[in-house]
């Protein structure tokens, strides 16, 4: 079939029932619930910028192993010029939805094209498992399937491990096999707009120990897979906010679920992995799952930064106190926190690793280096806009007051800024600034950066380590070589 349209994508949800949990309710037509309406529909437009042709041949290709156009998340890049045509289309998704929805459908695809391609790996453990995932990837590729991934543990007693919590199917982990397949029970997180996919797939961090063999698992199946349960969060928003009084809310709100399996059968041809400490803890490291789709997030992270610090620009502009040091200090940091993830980027493209199946990937110390900085540069971009915007955030009226005929000339003489920008300007620049940084959606924006790789200081940690084994310091020796040089002219002395 190849690339969907926006239609078919929503056509794909009707067609399914789920089980899905929200606010002690099942949902029974996910298009029709008030939540997850518009998030819907954003979604469909990124399909539909397939066929756009604005868009069409900068974010997809012609298949060459089926003839289809398929999206340039499913490309194996092989050149410089592949590598740049999978970061179009990061762009394009995180343009359209500002960065602010972190988990389109690019994103995961990245992570099964990087399974698909290093499938090498898992054949040394298990031939099938690596025809498993190759079979898969052209399964969603050729379908363009959006899927959603749970990889955490629920947050139980994390001082132990998985074969040491109270009950042994707290997290997910296998219960029997079968001649259909694999009966899996427990639970994963954080399954982010888990409602509004096709499919999930499951895999987990390394740091399996010996013991954890029934939790060392890699799959997909279906969202609406019999015995898998879906519960939501609590919305952000409550679907049926205006879009004047809540631009962003009301747009791109990324439900998050944890999902509950109740011995869900998982047919052996859909299996990449289990039973098998030593694969699970290498699958991050050795398949690329980890690096490959930091090339997306370091782009859509990019793209959301460059949002906050424009509101923060326009904030200030409009009430005119971008005249003072202090607050073109605050600005001129987020601008060139914003230029240097800017040419991280483009280092780690520019100095790319070429695997042994010539499959390009960006370079490591870059993605993580933006890995490590985002979740300290977006909250910095956030507190920067809070400050700027200080109690004006506070006080705007509501879409019904700016438009009550009574109200009129107070809100445009009252809540006017400066010379040139109307009170009806800034009371929505206002009011985009407050769903970024005030709202409780825009609280979730900031703890999803804080925390989407993973935790920050485990993952600094690792860099450093890597970075040490990597670095022989040799500047360091030859400074101390004085030391040699000047005993040795001792020695000649003496002689």
């Amino acid at each position: 079939m190849g690339i969907r349209t926006g239609d078919q994508y929503i056509q794909g949800l009707r067609s399914r029932q789920p089980e899905i949990w929200l606010q002690g309710r099942k949902v029974t037509n996910v298009c029709e619930e008030a939540v997850f309406r518009q998030p819907i529909q954003e979604i469909a437009k990124l399909y539909d910028m397939q066929y756009d042709e604005k868009y069409q041949d900068k974010i997809t290709h012609i298949c060459q192993e089926t003839g289809e156009r398929v999206n340039n998340a499913f490309l194996v890049a092989k050149t410089p010029e592949e590598l740049r045509a999978k970061r179009a289309v990061y762009e394009a998704y995180a343009e359209a939805t500002f960065g602010l929805m972190g988990r389109t459908p690019d994103f995961l695809n990245v992570v099964l094209t990087s399974l698909y391609s290093n499938a090498s790996f898992l054949e040394r453990y298990n031939p099938q498992w690596a025809e498993n995932v190759k079979t898969y990837y052209k399964h969603v590729r050729d379908q363009d399937l959006f899927l959603t991934h749970a990889i955490i543990n629920p947050q139980n007693d994390r001082s132990k491990s998985s074969h040491e919590q109270n009950d042994v199917y707290t997290h997910l982990g296998t219960v029997e096999e079968t001649p259909e397949g694999l009966i899996v029970k427990g639970a994963k997180m954080l399954a982010t707009l888990a409602p509004i996919t096709d499919e999930v797939i499951i895999y987990s961090f390394p740091g399996f120990q010996p013991g954890d063999e029934r939790y060392a698992l890699a799959f997909a199946i279906p969202i609406n897979t019999p015995g898998l349960r879906i519960i939501c969060r609590e919305p952000m928003q409550d679907g049926i906010r205006s879009v004047y009084d809540h631009p962003l809310a009301s747009r791109f709100e990324e439900m998050d679920a944890v999902l509950v399996f109740h011995d869900v059968l998982v047919p052996w041809e859909r299996l990449f992995l289990y039973n098998n400490v030593e694969a699970a803890n290498l699958l991050y490291p050795k398949t690329g799952i980890g690096q490959q789709p930091a090339h997306q997030s370091g782009v859509r992270g990019l793209v959301k930064l460059q949002f906050a610090t424009e509101v923060a620009m326009r904030l200030a502009d409009s009430i005119g106190v971008d005249i003072y040091p202090n607050v073109q200090n605050n600005l001129g940091e987020l601008a060139q926190s914003l230029e240097s993830v800017r040419a991280l980027l483009k280092t780690a493209e520019l100095e790319y690793e070429t695997l042994p199946s010539g499959e390009l990937m960006p370079g490591y110390i870059q993605l993580e280096t933006i890995r490590g900085l985002l979740p300290k540069l977006y909250p910095r971009a956030i507190e920067v806009m809070q400050i700027i915007g200080a109690g004006g955030l506070l006080m705007s009226p509501t879409d019904s007051d700016m438009e009550h005929p009574e109200l009129v000339e107070d809100m445009e003489k009252f809540y006017a800024g400066r010379k040139g920008i109307s009170g009806t300007d800034r009371v929505r620049l206002f009011k985009l600034a407050w769903d970024l940084c005030g709202e409780a959606f825009g609280q979730r924006l900031l703890q999803y950066e804080r925390y989407y790789t993973g935790d920050p200081v485990r993952k600094l940690a690792i860099f450093y380590n890597n970075y040490k084994k990597s670095h022989a310091c040799t500047m360091v020796d030859d400074a101390l070589s004085v030391y040699s040089a000047k005993s040795a002219s001792q020695t000649e002395q003496v002689l």
